[in-house]
C-alpha cells in the first residue's frame, strides 16, 4: 500500500491550547493542595520563570480565565471549567492505567493524551470505570453529567 494514499488522518497539536490548558490546572492544584495561588507558587510548579508567569496571567486574564493581581490568581468560572476538564481527564487515565490496565501510572502519557479527549471520550471512559469519585491516589476526581445518575446526586 502507498503511503501516500492511506487514509490515516495526522494532527499537530495546538500548542498553545496546551499551555493554557497546564497553567489552569496548576491553579486547581496548588488551590485544592490549600495554597496560596500566587505567581511565585505557579512558577515553582510549573518549573518557568516568574515573568513567564506573568505573561500567561496577562492572556488567561484578556480570555477571562483567570483574575489576579499582586495578592494571588484566582480561576474564573470558565477557567475553574476548562480547569475541571483536564484535572477530570487526567485523573480517569489514572484510574484507567492503575485499576483497568493494571500498570505503572504515566504521568507524562497522562499530560500527554488529557488535552485530546472530548468530552464524548471522557464520559464513555468515566462510565466505563464505574464513575470513581476518586483517583488510585486518593484525589476528587470533578463528576461529570454521567456521575450524577452513578454517584446518586
Amino acid at each position: 500500500m502507498d503511503a501516500l494514499n492511506d487514509d490515516e488522518v495526522l494532527f499537530v497539536g495546538t500548542a498553545e491550547a496546551e499551555h493554557t490548558e497546564m497553567y489552569l490546572k496548576a491553579i486547581w492544584h496548588i488551590r485544592e493542595k490549600g495554597g496560596d495561588v500566587k505567581i511565585s507558587t505557579i512558577a515553582k510548579r510549573l518549573n518557568v520563570r516568574q515573568p513567564s508567569v506573568v505573561q500567561m496571567l496577562k492572556k488567561l486574564a484578556e480570555r477571562d480565565l483567570v483574575k489576579y493581581n499582586k495578592a494571588g490568581v484566582s480561576l474564573t468560572e470558565s477557567g475553574d471549567n476548562i480547569a475541571a476538564s483536564m484535572i477530570r481527564n487526567s485523573r480517569l487515565l489514572e484510574v484507567l492505567m492503575d485499576s483497568a490496565l493494571k500498570i505503572e501510572i504515566d504521568e507524562e502519557m497522562v499530560c500527554g493524551i488529557e488535552h485530546h479527549m472530548s468530552k464524548q471520550f471522557t464520559d464513555a471512559l468515566c462510565v466505563m470505570l464505574n464513575c470513581p469519585s476518586k483517583s488510585p491516589r486518593g484525589r476528587e476526581i470533578p463528576m461529570g453529567e454521567c456521575c450524577k445518575t452513578s454517584r446518586g446526586q
